[in-house]
């Protein structure tokens, strides 16, 4: 058997798509690799059985990459074909994508943990998770806080929304919702979405868990999301089946053959290059300047969308 040993320093989003690359890898050459990774995001691989513990002088290295992404806005691929694609050319083996979602193990004794939900509120009410901010670096993702505000109060004793978020992040609060950001590591995330009724989020790790971990209410069936997506990204690139992906790609000259692929929205002057990656259309509101294709989407939109669940 070859050794390999995947190493990848991107996000927790990127890294679900690197487990649906290592399924893929397996299940399209049984018994011929032994797999392990070198990721910032351990929690990811935990119960996985293509992963073996390897060690760096018995394996060959692969830096995972997937350069498709910049041929995005002109081919018809998803986010799960680029490793698929690289790994495949690297390795010198076809690899075929055998799911549409990553590559995500609960075990058995997670599933008969409560959830945090239920040890809060003492009860099994359904809930759905929702992320309402984003990365300080890159905020072009970020919609509203006013109008996630609004969809959470449209469904006020109807929907518990939960809000989650990474602590060095930026997360407004909202109001009438379970505040869970920056109380939960991303192993205990994952249990979180499993035990979700729905996820309601922009283009982040959320969306891509929502659409890899297990549906506990329908173990076959896809967990009902709701992705706030602008005019950043093609939809063919990240949208999954069964998720409601509003965007506005075509509607808007800046997006009109595909995604911008900008960073920010106004510069931070933090000697980053995203500074010199800016939306070239916003709208100033009050409290904060969101891009004009993020300022389209009304919250009755997101409602309806969500509706169509409920």
């Amino acid at each position: 058997m070859k050794k390999i040993i995947l190493k990848c320093g991107l996000s927790p989003g990127d890294i679900v798509m690197l487990s649906a690359a290592v399924r893929d890898l397996h299940k399209s050459h049984p018994d011929q690799f032994l797999t392990d990774v070198r990721t910032p995001c351990p929690a990811i691989w935990e119960n996985n059985p293509y992963i073996t513990p390897l060690k760096e002088d018995e394996a060959e290295i692969i830096q995972a990459h997937y350069p498709l992404i910049h041929r995005s806005n002109e081919l018809p691929y998803h986010f799960i074909h680029g490793y698929v694609q690289h790994l495949s050319q690297v390795l010198g083996v076809p690899v075929t994508p055998t799911d549409f979602r990553g590559d995500i193990y609960i075990s058995d004794q997670e599933k008969s943990w409560i959830s945090q939900v239920k040890e809060i509120t003492q009860d099994d009410r359904p809930f759905w998770v929702i992320v309402a901010g984003g990365k300080k670096d890159f905020t072009i993702k970020w919609w509203s806080t006013q109008r996630y505000q609004e969809v959470v109060n449209h469904y006020k004793d109807k929907i518990t929304f939960v809000q989650v978020g990474a602590k060095d992040h930026v997360h407004p609060a909202l109001d009438n919702v379970i505040n869970l950001v920056g109380k939960t590591d991303l192993r205990q995330l994952i249990r979180l979405i499993y035990h979700s009724s729905g996820v309601l989020c922009p283009v982040t790790a959320a969306m891509h868990l929502a659409a890899a971990v297990e549906f506990k209410h329908r173990p076959r069936g896809r967990r009902p999301c709701v992705v706030i997506a602008g005019g950043r990204e093609p939809s063919h690139w990240e949208e999954y089946p069964g998720h409601q992906f509003i965007h506005n790609v075509g509607s808007l000259p800046c997006c009109a053959s595909g995604g911008c692929w900008k960073s920010r929205t106004v510069a931070l002057g933090d000697g980053s290059d995203k500074d010199g990656n800016l939306c070239v259309d916003t709208v100033l509101r009050p409290e904060e300047t969101l891009p004009k294709c993020m300022d389209m989407i009304e919250a009755a939109d997101v409602i309806r969308r969500i509706q169509l669940y409920v």
